[in-house]
Formats: structure tokens, C-alpha cells, sequence
């Protein structure tokens, strides 16, 4: 399939009925893996990505990003969403920018948040919907759109206002956003509440003792993705075994290791 086509198979994953699973890799090796094993969609992580290169989250470059978004897009047949953070700009020429190099790197849609690192602080809401119609315009822009997907980052910053979370995830669903999302959604009842306000499709990030991938599409969720936390899950698994081997000489972590016949996707 094109980028084209990929993006217009995202596209028909948001408008049909149901849930879709986009969970996220952190490089070539499990981009081809999680594809192998049939997700009908995948995303970045920005932390995954940092972890990666022996960065930090929120440390990437946008060139590293687009370089990282081609690689996996060159990898892979199905669509990958990037999350692109606040896409790596503070005025909208150079918003436009970014959405533009991830669309010419194959991206079938990016993402815009409302947190800025550098203040530790949520944008206001005036700014951050500005933001977003910058970024929608630049993906809708032409005949062969991406799928722009707008985040509420209020719950993983200790905001625990759900209100203030829906009126910006209805702000930023008017100024263009396809898709909304608000990580950090912890019950049902919050997943249906903002569902039900929003009136259009909404991303959960499947969370630890949270609702269970079914729970979440009963909530009339449209997509449920991983953030990091498949990368932090290798990676601890990676340094397990180097502690067991270190401290105690033995290599029990081998008695676990990729099938045969995954192994085969990366060939």
C-alpha cells in the first residue's frame, strides 16, 4: 500500500463502528513485530523513541522524529500515527512545518499536545486551540489528508478536572482535530462521560488497573494505544536478565525469548 492509501485506510478506521487497537513501537525491530502480529495500526512513542537513543522524553529533535517516523513507515504496511508533542514549534508557520515533513516521511496522522515543557505548564486554552487549527489545517491541507489527532494532557499533570479537560477536547474537535484524546482517563465512567461530550472519536491509553480493552470499546472509545509502556516493559525486561546475570551468574530470563516465528518478521 502507498502512504496514500495507508492514509486513507487510517482515515476508515476512525469512521467505522468499534474499537481498533494502535499499540507503540520504538523502533524498526518492533514496529515489524507488532505488525506481524496483525495490529491493524501502530504509533510512536515519544518516550519509547528517547528511551532509544539514551535521551529522555521530551529531549528528541524534530529531525529525529521525521527520521524516525520514515524508518518505520519503510518498514511497515499498516498506518502509523506519530506523536509528534507539541510538533516541535511555537508559531504556527512552524507547526505547519512539522505536520508537512511527517507527511512527506509517510505518517497517516500525527498528534498535538497542549503541554509545554519548557514553562511545566498547560497551555491556555486560547493558545492551545490556535495551536490545533494550525495543525489541522497544515494535515487536511490538499487531497490526501492526515489524520490529526489533538491531546488534553491535563490528567498526567495532576489537573484533575475533568470539566476543563472536555470543554478543550470539544475546542480543539471544532478548530479540526479528527480524533481527541485525554491520556490519563482512569474508569468507564470517565471514558463514556468524555465520549458522550465530545461526539467524536476518542483515543484511551490503556492504563495499569484500568478498564480492560473491551470495557473501554463498551465506553464507545474508537482507538486504544500503549504510550511507553511496551518499551518500558522491554527494556525492563532487558535489564532483569542483565541483574540476574550480573548478581547471580544465571541465565533463567532465557527460559523466555522471541518465537521462531516472530523472529521470521524481522528478516
Amino acid at each position: 500500500m502507498t502512504s496514500t492509501d495507508l492514509r486513507r485506510r487510517f482515515a476508515e478506521l476512525h469512521a467505522r463502528d468499534g474499537v481498533f487497537l494502535m499499540p507503540n513501537p520504538w523502533d524498526v525491530g518492533s514496529a515489524k513485530l507488532l505488525a506481524h502480529a496483525g495490529f491493524e495500526a501502530l504509533a510512536t512513542t515519544s518516550a519509547g523513541l528517547a528511551w532509544s537513543l539514551g535521551k529522555d522524553d521530551q529531549d528528541v529533535t524534530l529531525d529525529e522524529v521525521v527520521e524516525h517516523t520514515r524508518r518505520l513507515t519503510t518498514a511497515i504496511g499498516v498506518p502509523l500515527n506519530v506523536d509528534s508533542e507539541r510538533c516541535y514549534a511555537d508559531d504556527p508557520d512552524g507547526i505547519e512545518r512539522t505536520v508537512r515533513l511527517l507527511h512527506e516521511a509517510g505518517a497517516a496522522g500525527c498528534s498535538i499536545e497542549d503541554y509545554d515543557p519548557t514553562t511545566g505548564t498547560i497551555d491556555e486554552i486560547e493558545l492551545a486551540t490556535e495551536r490545533v487549527t494550525a495543525a489541522a489545517d497544515a494535515a487536511h491541507r490538499g487531497d490526501d489528508p492526515m489524520v490529526l489527532t489533538a491531546r488534553c494532557e491535563n490528567l498526567l499533570y495532576s489537573i484533575d478536572d475533568l470539566d476543563d479537560t472536555i470543554e478543550r477536547l470539544v475546542a480543539y474537535r471544532n478548530a479540526g482535530a479528527d480524533c481527541l484524546y485525554a491520556p490519563g482517563l482512569a474508569t468507564v465512567e470517565q471514558i463514556r462521560t468524555v465520549v458522550d461530550a465530545v461526539d467524536a472519536p476518542v483515543n484511551v491509553l490503556a492504563w495499569p488497573n484500568g478498564p480492560t480493552v473491551a470495557e473501554i470499546a463498551e465506553a464507545g472509545a474508537r482507538r486504544v494505544s500503549v504510550g511507553g509502556a511496551l518499551a518500558s516493559h522491554a527494556y525492563a525486561s532487558a535489564m532483569a536478565g542483565a541483574r540476574e546475570l550480573l548478581d547471580s551468574g544465571t541465565t533463567t530470563f532465557r527460559s523466555v525469548s522471541l518465537r521462531p516465528d516472530d523472529r521470521t518478521a524481522l528478516g
